[in-house]
């Protein structure tokens, strides 16, 4: 998993940093707000990132608001890094985009714990983005009757993938969504139906 870590106190990224790796994560970092922003921004950043409140540039609680404000389908889980450890600085942060919150100094054991809050969060939207992919790309298949249908010009049936002859409303129900009612348009009405009718009762004004 790749995490973006911005920090502008070099004890502090490089603290984090060594962690990080040990643990197995792959890590890119930065010491200004503006080069984390500018990271996030592309179509390749890290799915996961520290970032510190206070930071020169932009500061990483207006980070948050600005990664929120990107369209994409999966966003980055931001877990903000601060000394300001007040509730209301928390609701703030949270307000703001971030998905978790760690006081500074940090524990190890809560920072690998939060790290994990994320990386199954993570993996849970992309399963999630596949899965609607996927229903997105089955439902289209289904609703959509796709390349050259054959239709014969006098009987009006339609050939099949196997070569089997049926009629369009068979054909169409078995490639799409659609269903159908019947009614008898007024054409076909006064050619066909209204002379049985006139030949069974002649007697009816029709």
């Amino acid at each position: 998993m790749r995490v973006l870590i911005g920090e502008d106190d070099p004890i502090s990224r490089h603290l984090l940093e060594v962690i990080l790796q040990k643990w197995g994560y792959e890590v890119t970092s930065c010491f200004d707000g503006l080069a984390a922003w500018s990271m996030l921004q592309l179509p390749e950043a890290p799915p996961m990132a520290i970032l510190d409140w206070m930071m020169p540039g932009i500061a990483g609680v207006d980070i948050c608001r600005k990664v929120r404000e990107l369209p994409r389908s999966l966003s980055t889980y931001i877990i903000l890094l601060t000394a300001r450890g007040n509730s209301q600085d928390i609701v703030a942060g949270l307000e703001a985009g971030a998905d978790d919150y760690l006081t500074k100094p940090f524990d190890r054991d809560e920072l690998r714990a939060r790290l994990q809050t994320g990386y199954r969060t993570i993996e849970l939207q992309r399963t999630l983005a596949y899965r609607v992919k996927e229903l997105e790309s089955t439902l289209l298949r289904v609703k959509q009757l796709q390349g050259l249908v054959p239709i014969c010009p006098y009987c009006k049936k339609v050939r099949d993938d196997q070569n089997y002859w049926q009629q369009i409303e068979k054909y169409v129900t078995e490639h799409s969504a659609a269903q159908f009612s019947h009614s008898i348009c007024p054409g076909c009405y006064e050619r066909i139906v209204k002379p049985q009718l006139v030949e069974l009762y002649p007697q009816l004004e029709l």
